[in-house]
C-alpha cells in the first residue's frame, strides 16, 4: 500500500486572477470558478496537481501564480 503524505507536505500553489472574465469564452469563466476564482486580486492557495496545473495552464493569461508551497 503506498504511504500517504501528511497534509504538512502536500505541495500547494497560490494562485491570484489578474485579469477580468468579461467577454472570455464561458469554458475561460467555467474554469476561473472551478480554481474557486471569480473576482480581481482574489487568491485561493490549491493542490499542486495535474489537473489544476492544467486548468491553470489553460487560463494563463487570466491568472498568475504567486507561490508554490512545499
Amino acid at each position: 500500500m503506498a504511504a500517504k503524505k501528511s497534509d504538512a507536505t502536500k505541495k500547494t500553489i497560490v494562485v491570484k486572477q489578474v485579469r477580468s472574465a468579461a467577454r472570455r469564452p464561458a469554458v475561460q469563466t467555467a474554469t476561473l470558478k472551478g480554481l474557486g476564482l471569480n473576482k480581481l486580486n482574489r487568491t485561493r492557495e490549491l493542490e499542486d496537481t495535474p489537473s489544476v496545473r492544467g486548468m491553470v495552464n489553460a487560463i494563463s493569461h487570466l491568472v498568475e501564480i504567486i507561490e508554490e508551497r512545499g
